[in-house]
């Protein structure tokens, strides 16, 4: 019952994932597959659009989702100081995001293909952060103490966990990019908010990019 249980769920992943279109393709093959593809910037209208538009699901086991995978792993190691990248920043509108886990020992970066926050606590914390796609914007920003994460691996397996204190910060920074949210657009959408203000971010330094 186990195994019949997780192949239809399985299935349900791969069904709602739409295939991958030719321009997705170009863009995750440009150049040398192996290397870092460009980071979208808010200063360029054509990529600014991109990051404004929603994702939706990706195949897990699809050969290019691991392509993706790998290039944007790249990509962050090439910023200064990145935490986190989520695929719309690489030009790709689809739910795949990596996230340095300072809750883990070694601070490992860790990929999640379709992201899921199912719960988030109403406690929240103050702190800055900041965006690899927004040039020399930063501020302080609102976002919940602990969240409950669903997501799969790229061989389409599920899982589910807790996350709290800085990590679950930028899982929230990255899962937003996936419904084109910026950080400079939330912040006009939060002035009207009020939240208690519990300061746990990692250091007082910390910032996402």
């Amino acid at each position: 019952m186990k195994k019949l249980s997780f192949l239809l769920l399985y299935f349900a992943v791969w069904t709602n994932a739409q295939k991958i279109t030719p321009n997705e393709l170009a863009i995750i093959n440009q150049g040398d597959i192996n290397a870092a593809l460009p980071i979208y910037q808010t200063t360029d209208a054509v990529q600014h659009k991109t990051l404004l538009n929603l994702s939706t699901e990706i195949d897990p086991v699809d050969p290019n989702t691991v392509t993706l995978v790998k290039r944007m792993k790249e990509s962050l190691l090439t910023t200064d100081g990145g935490v986190g990248i989520a695929a719309p920043q690489v030009g790709i509108n689809r739910k795949i995001i990596w996230v340095q886990r300072f809750d883990k020992k070694d601070n490992p970066l860790e990929y999640f293909i379709n992201p899921v926050i199912v719960w988030r606590s109403e406690l929240q914390n103050l702190g800055p952060e900041g965006d690899l796609s927004i040039p020399e914007f930063r501020d302080q920003f609102y976002r919940s103490k602990v969240i409950q994460l669903e997501y799969a691996d790229l061989k389409g397996q599920k899982y589910s966990e807790i996350v709290e204190g800085f990590t679950a910060v930028i899982f929230q920074h990255e899962i937003d990019h996936l419904f084109g949210i910026l950080i400079s657009d939330k912040k006009e959408k939060d002035k009207n908010n009020s939240y208690l203000k519990v300061d746990t971010y990692k250091k007082d330094d910390s910032k996402i990019k």
